[in-house]
């Protein structure tokens, strides 16, 4: 039986990450920090170092240089481990000038690192999902089954076919079809493949493991640009491909809403999701900051990061992100504050308002990036979903009114429907 030694992590960087655009003006959507304290990146790195996978590359492109720093501060293994985990950016080449043109590409372009490697499996994950996972167990069925590609898949809901790639699995295990957002009554009656009336299908999470030799080869042609579209549907005709079962919690967070939905979704008492787990836990970068202090101040529901102050305000059913400041008689209702990179001594010059949220200010349903300046006796609330909108320092997308990073918000202004200004 191969060793998990054997086996080569790759973490797709993604693109522009246009979805969550203004969060990826700055870095990219694997950057983006999370629940306060994290990053997206930190999810699939941590479960490789939780499913004892010690070789990580990730392959970055867009907006990298905050995801470079993260990962060299991050993950270090000392001099007595063989472990790593390495950014591979894209890059000109004699062969290759151009960048990387969809998933399988990336990966192709990087071609000669995983030879290098000498790894005989190859895992190929995405940097942007939410979710806590034993690749170890995936490897042990994917070598069971002597399988060529092993695909994760989870159970799909009649009401969210459309919105997944599904595949038809047949009893042995076997991949038999694959049909990417069906929508056709007779296709999706014929993608069936659970005994579930009300989770009849397989979607497919966007985490494969091959044969390196397999994977190298369908590499080779290059008109197949994408995993998903193109690689695992190519390799269906001919390949043994397998579907491995994940039935725990898993999000794709590619849009602001989701992003945004599943932040709050961490304030709640007992979340599907949790961060913490005594065996498994999620790592990020060690700080050395003082604990939030809180004065005089009403918390119902939140999930609190270090180093920031809170004083004479109300918080509920928000993040609040490292060294935040929130000063004065201020209401925080189901928003997300990433805080601040630093702390700040003084004020740039012609610059009046400290980083964090000012005094009488009313704060709904917002995201709010890090080193925002937000003034006194603002106010904020959201807009019906589906509603886009560009401001001044501030964006609306879906519905959720996002603070830019290092924004200035001026004292006085209002975000809200029927009174911009």
């Amino acid at each position: 039986m191969p060793s998990l030694n054997e086996v080569l992590a790759v973490i797709l960087g993604g693109g522009r990450g246009s979805r969550l655009y203004p969060l990826t003006a700055e870095r990219s959507k694997p950057a983006v920090p999370i629940a306060g304290k994290y990053r997206l990146i930190d999810v699939p790195i941590s479960n490789c170092i939780n499913s004892g996978l010690y070789r990580v590359a990730v392959l970055t492109q867009f907006n990298s240089v905050s995801l470079h720093r993260h990962i060299a501060n991050t993950y270090q293994f000392d001099s007595f481990h063989q472990g790593w985990v390495q950014i591979w950016a894209a890059e000109q080449t004699v062969e290759s000038t151009d960048w990387y043109q969809g998933t399988a590409d990336a990966v192709r372009k990087q071609r000669f690192e995983i030879q290098s490697t000498r790894a005989k499996d190859i895992l190929i994950l995405a940097g942007d999902h939410l979710y806590r996972m034993d690749y170890a167990a995936m490897a042990q069925f994917h070598w069971e089954n002597r399988a060529d590609i092993t695909v994760a898949v989870q159970p799909v809901p009649k009401t969210e076919a459309g919105r997944f790639g599904l595949l038809k699995r047949g009893e042995d295990g076997r991949i038999l079809n694959f049909a990417e957002k069906p929508k056709d009554p007779a296709l999706l009656q014929e993608m069936v493949s659970r005994d579930d009336p009300e989770r009849p299908y397989l979607g497919s999470m966007g985490i494969y493991m091959f044969r390196t030799d397999v994977l190298l080869e369908m590499l080779n042609d290059p008109s197949l640009e994408d995993f998903g579209q193109h690689i695992i549907p190519s390799a269906i005709q001919n390949k043994e491909v397998y579907g491995f079962d994940y039935d725990g919690f898993w999000e794709d967070i590619g849009t602001m809403r989701s992003f945004y939905d599943a932040n709050l979704m961490l304030t709640q008492p007992s979340p599907p999701f949790n961060f913490y787990d005594p065996k498994k836990p999620i790592y990020t970068h060690p700080r050395f900051l003082p604990g939030t202090k809180v004065q005089n101040s009403q918390l119902e529901n939140v999930l609190l990061a270090e180093g920031g102050y809170i004083k004479d305000s109300v918080v509920r059913r928000s993040i609040i992100g490292l060294r935040s400041q929130i000063f004065s008689n201020v209401t925080l209702i189901d928003t997300v504050m990433m805080g601040a990179d630093y702390y700040e001594d003084r004020m740039p010059a012609g610059v009046d308002i400290p980083i964090g949220i000012g005094h009488n200010s009313w704060i709904e349903g917002a995201i709010v990036d890090k080193n925002a300046r937000i003034g006194s006796h603002v106010i904020i609330k959201p807009f019906q979903p589906g509603v886009d909108v560009d401001g001044d320092g501030w964006v609306v997308r879906d519905g959720i009114v996002v603070i830019r990073k290092n924004a200035v918000i001026p004292a006085g202004t209002h975000i809200a429907p029927g009174e911009i200004g």
